[in-house]
């Protein structure tokens, strides 16, 4: 065995590089001290991808560090998700946009999939998108309650298009139906424009999906009925909510950001008051006013045990549709 003299200086200087080594970077000021890189788990393009896209330029502003940008689409939005779990190492580099298919993805499988609440790290939530009903006005439906009054008459007849099974809308709308108890026919579509297609061929009765029905609900082709907002939008201001119906509900499909599982807190926290400063950011708040886009801002301690009671939610309206990828 070779023995080795260290002198009191040594043995100190040996002590602080050990823990120097030891400390989180972002105990020292230096999280981030190179780029970060965002999973998107859908293809660019479109207001999601507006959004993440602008708030990098202004991370870049504030932290000195570029917010890499990458589409990961296909698998049900889920491979962001996926490259967290199985690639990402939890040091705040590799953190992905997070939506309500991730938490709700388990449920729907007997395969093994991960822990929608422990296996990733919840940094902030941060907006939504906005759904409503939009019927044809041939329909003669003025209201939420006509619609679901000729539903009552006419079980399983009448049909609402979303953009595919288990996702938020569709989940939505069977918790609407059982509220009223009416049955109505979901009918799955790839999304709102080719529900917008049907209802004005008449060969749909409803749109039950996010709002890329604005423009020709503006024109007066369409008639929005209800929104599922917690407040009014400001494009549509006569059109009330699913609260102020007394549904008791408010669907945004809200998301956020998040990382693998294991981040250090600091880290955690120096994420979150960047998205943060971004998000309240005046450009950022045009762009959201402009696009209808929910303020459904979170910490993460409550973006947390949001993603804790959603999971709850997601397992039981999944057993109750007997919904399945399988």
């Amino acid at each position: 065995m070779t023995t080795v003299s260290i002198g009191r200086r040594s043995a100190l200087g040996t002590a602080l590089a050990v823990t120097t080594l030891a400390c989180p970077a972002i105990g020292q000021g230096r999280f981030p001290n190179r780029p970060v890189r965002f999973l998107i788990p859908w293809a660019p393009g479109g207001t999601l991808d507006g959004f993440m896209r602008l708030q990098a330029e202004l991370f870049q502003q504030d932290t000195g560090q570029t917010l890499v940008i990458e589409n990961r689409p296909g698998a049900r939005g889920t491979l962001a998700a996926q490259f967290l779990l199985n690639q990402a190492r939890p040091n705040g580099y590799t953190i992905a946009h997070h939506h309500l298919s991730v938490i709700r993805h388990p449920f729907l499988t007997r395969r093994p999939t991960w822990d929608p609440v422990n296996d990733f790290t919840y940094i902030m939530q941060q907006t939504g998108f906005v759904f409503g009903h939009v019927v044809h006005p041939a329909s003669g439906w003025n209201t939420l309650a006509d619609m679901f009054a000729e539903a009552r008459r006419r079980p399983g007849e009448l049909t609402y298009g979303t953009s595919g099974i288990a996702t938020s809308n569709h989940l939505a709308m069977e918790e609407l139906c059982e509220k009223e108890g009416v049955q109505m026919t979901h009918v799955p579509y790839r999304g709102t424009s080719e529900n917008i297609t049907a209802v004005l061929a008449r060969q749909l009765d409803c749109i039950a999906n996010s709002n890329s029905w604005a423009p020709v609900v503006e024109t007066g082709q369409l008639r929005l009925l209800a929104v599922w907002t917690k407040e009014r939008l400001r494009s549509f201001p006569n059109v009330p909510t699913l609260l102020e119906l007394g549904y008791g509900m408010v669907v945004t499909s809200p998301y956020g950001v998040a990382g693998p599982k294991g981040m250090d807190p600091e880290v955690v926290e120096t994420l979150h008051q960047a998205f943060r400063k971004t998000q309240f950011h005046p450009r950022v708040q045009e762009f959201m006013a402009t696009n209808d886009m929910p303020d459904e801002y979170l910490g993460p301690a409550d973006y947390t045990a949001f993603a804790r009671e959603r999971a709850v939610y997601e397992r039981r309206m999944v057993t109750r549709l007997n919904l399945s990828i399988d």
